[in-house]
């Protein structure tokens, strides 16, 4: 089993790849983290800006039947 422990089975060149491949998973798993976390970050944004936007289209809708109903109150 290829482990730190047993490492002086290894040869130099072969510990620098594993040291490097080491390195390289540690910094791909702070970029999920990181990622992951951004997803959510942005998920929530959205669910913010649709609620912002059925608000808006509420009041929207409210003013165009607002007017709508002024308009069939002026006389012809």
């Amino acid at each position: 089993m290829l482990t730190r422990e047993n490492a002086g089975n290894y040869s130099a060149d072969m510990q620098v790849e594993l040291d490097t491949l080491e390195s390289k998973l540690a910094q791909m798993l702070e970029r999920y983290q990181t990622m992951r976390e951004e997803t959510l970050k942005l998920r929530q944004q959205v669910v913010i800006l649709e609620s912002n936007n059925k608000q808006l289209a509420d009041r929207l809708e409210e003013a165009r039947t607002r007017m709508e109903h002024l308009l069939n109150k002026i006389p012809d």
